[in-house]
């Protein structure tokens, strides 16, 4: 059994700044490809920021200045630093990770962690 959990979110002040972590456990043989995705109240969930297996990064362009994504093989988990935040920013944020288990390689969603940012 894989589960994927996201943590870090929280009520920051405008202009601050969030660590978000998501951390895979259970039954790991590797961890593939992690996007962060995030969704706003009356909005479509859409991707953030992406880490290939090897480090490469992609970002939203709304973002690409202030968000950094990061992982950590050896902890199984994927990082996104959050700077300059705006109010915009304000969303659950979720993780979607590519996870090799005993079965093979599947897809899991953790259950998101919330961002809010007063002005």
């Amino acid at each position: 059994q894989v589960q994927l959990a996201e943590s870090g979110g929280g009520l920051v002040q405008f202009g601050g700044s969030l660590r978000l972590s998501c951390a895979a456990s259970g039954s790991i043989a590797g961890l593939g490809t992690v996007t962060w995705y995030r969704q706003a109240p009356g909005n479509k969930r859409e991707v953030v920021a992406r880490i290939t297996t090897d480090g490469t990064t992609e970002y939203a362009v709304p973002v690409k200045d202030r968000f950094t994504i990061s992982r950590d093989n050896a902890k199984n988990s994927v990082y996104l630093q959050i700077d300059s935040l705006k109010p915009e920013d304000t969303a659950v944020y979720y993780c979607n990770a590519n996870v090799r288990g005993p079965a093979g390689w599947f897809t899991y969603w953790g259950q998101g962690t919330q961002v809010t940012v007063s002005s």
